[in-house]
């Protein structure tokens, strides 16, 4: 490890102890609808987007884990991004109520893009800047929501068999979107026609991990975890305006026809920052329901070649790593503030200058005590109470939750980039690795690879981090497992 890596890592970690006959794994899990009422904000885009109706209901599924003196729990909700906010008003009631240590709970995204912008919604209720007579904020049934996941998944914590592997989505339904062009620059969202197009900028990773809990005796499939890499916004894609959890509704109702309607699917999206689901070599794109149905359909074929997990042995790794934010000039500040204020008034600017734009304007939120501009004035997401004035760097957890040495699933923040994952795989001392993103804290936005930052282009423009950041992650995450495969 470098020095610069020792310097912005602290390490906590939870060592487990030896397995006993007495304290077998019990795995819980459970589901609760989070869906807002029609003409909520809908995330995932710069402009307002107002929902009309519901195609499918948002859910928030939890997963409870407790074994070898330990307990944890980690939540997957149809959301586009989970605020740091959030995650530490959840975390916090959820372990008054179960007895969770705290730094034992995980919050994920599935990143829906017809999902909630709830973040102003929940900014105002932290800040108490809601009327006692009001309804009752979204978000703050959005947090009780969470929570009650959490409780009821302990309450139904029972003696589980598992199974654990993975299978290869051969049927193309997840692309690089970057490319190389040439000029030597990198662009986003290109398609092949064009001819200044080289080459996809990146790989995809196409393995889908699975993890099946299964009820004491093994008759009865309780939960399905799944994981792949590709973004939620297939549906949003289509202009749509409807909340939906996008494809991973598909997968969830092809495998309950398969392995019974008490069945919960969780899927956890795996590092997808710069995958999506547009095919540079055709204009046409493959619908939700294409996507869902053709997942679910390779998933379906691995499940008879899963294997057992043996080991009771359960452990929990966390580690508090500091990545370094990007630097913010005031006149940096104040350009965004006049392109937003135009924005405001109606008028179009360039794409990328609204991007940028706002990210300055959250960086200026972070680094500055106080900031030079009330971000609230300007934004609708971003706002951090728990980040204002926390400095040149954001402090967010790696979290890693290992069984014996079959299984192993890594938690990081951000949406990062394959490239990161797939060598979180490859170095894996686990057979099965699951890495989910988007977990416990969104305001990295995305996390490019060292290199991806040189070519620059959209999810460098979106990033708040430094260069480096993606490859702190990684080489935190592999201390982890690294430690969890070693420890007796």
């Amino acid at each position: 490890m470098s020095r610069l890596f020792v310097f912005f890592v602290f390490v906590a970690v939870f060592v487990a102890q030896p397995v006993t006959a007495d304290d077998k794994l019990q795995v819980g899990v459970a589901e609760v609808e989070i869906t807002p009422p029609v003409g909520f904000p809908m995330a995932g885009y710069y402009h307002e987007r107002l929902a009309t109706a519901t195609t499918d209901p948002l859910k928030a599924k939890a997963v409870v884990l407790r074994g070898n003196n330990q307990a944890a729990a980690f939540v997957v909700a149809d959301l586009t991004g989970i605020s740091h906010d959030l995650f530490l008003e959840v975390r916090k009631a959820a372990s008054k109520k179960t007895g969770i240590p705290p730094e034992h709970i995980v919050l994920s995204a599935t990143h829906s893009h017809t999902a909630p912008a709830y973040y102003r919604n929940l900014f105002d209720l932290l800040g108490e800047r809601t009327k006692a007579n009001q309804t009752v904020p979204y978000s703050a049934n959005l947090i009780n929501n969470l929570v009650k996941a959490i409780v009821d998944a302990d309450a139904a914590a029972s003696p589980a068999v598992l199974e654990a592997g993975s299978a290869l989505q051969t049927f193309p339904v997840s692309f690089n979107r970057r490319f190389v062009m040439r000029d030597g620059s990198v662009k986003t969202w290109q398609s092949l026609s064009n001819p200044n197009v080289i080459r996809a900028a990146g790989p995809i990773d196409p393995e889908i991990g699975l993890v099946l809990i299964k009820s004491s005796d093994g008759k009865t499939a309780r939960a399905l975890i799944s994981n792949f890499a590709l973004h939620l916004d297939t549906v949003a894609a289509s202009k749509k305006l409807t909340w939906s959890a996008d494809f991973p509704y598909f997968i969830e109702q092809a495998m309950r026809k398969k392995l019974g309607n008490q069945l919960i699917s969780v899927f956890g999206t795996g590092t997808c920052g710069d995958i999506n689901h547009s095919d540079p070599t055709r204009k046409t794109r493959n619908t939700t329901k294409i996507i869902g149905t053709s997942l679910a359909k390779t998933i379906d074929a691995a499940i008879p070649q899963l294997e057992a997990v043996k080991s009771q042995k359960f452990q929990v790794k966390s580690a508090t790593v500091r990545l370094p934010l990007q630097e913010i000039r005031k006149h940096e500040i104040e350009k965004a503030c006049h392109l937003l204020n135009l924005v405001e008034k109606g008028e179009k600017i360039n794409f990328f200058d609204h991007v940028a734009a706002c990210k300055s304007l959250m960086l200026d939120q972070y680094r500055n005590r106080p900031s030079q501009v009330v971000t609230s004035d300007y934004l609708n997401w971003g706002l951090s109470k728990s980040f204002a004035g926390i400095g040149d760097s954001l402090p967010v957890e790696v979290t890693t939750m290992t069984i014996g040495s079959d299984v192993a699933i890594v938690f990081l923040p951000g949406e990062v980039f394959v490239n990161l994952g797939l060598a979180i795989k490859q170095a894996s001392p686990f057979k099965t690795t699951l890495i989910i993103e988007l977990s416990n804290c969104v305001e990295t936005v995305y996390i490019p690879t060292r290199a991806a930052y040189a070519g620059g282009s959209y999810e460098v423009t979106n990033s708040t981090v430094q260069p480096g950041s993606g490859e702190m992650l990684v080489e935190t995450a592999l201390n982890l497992l690294r430690e969890a495969a070693t420890t007796k």
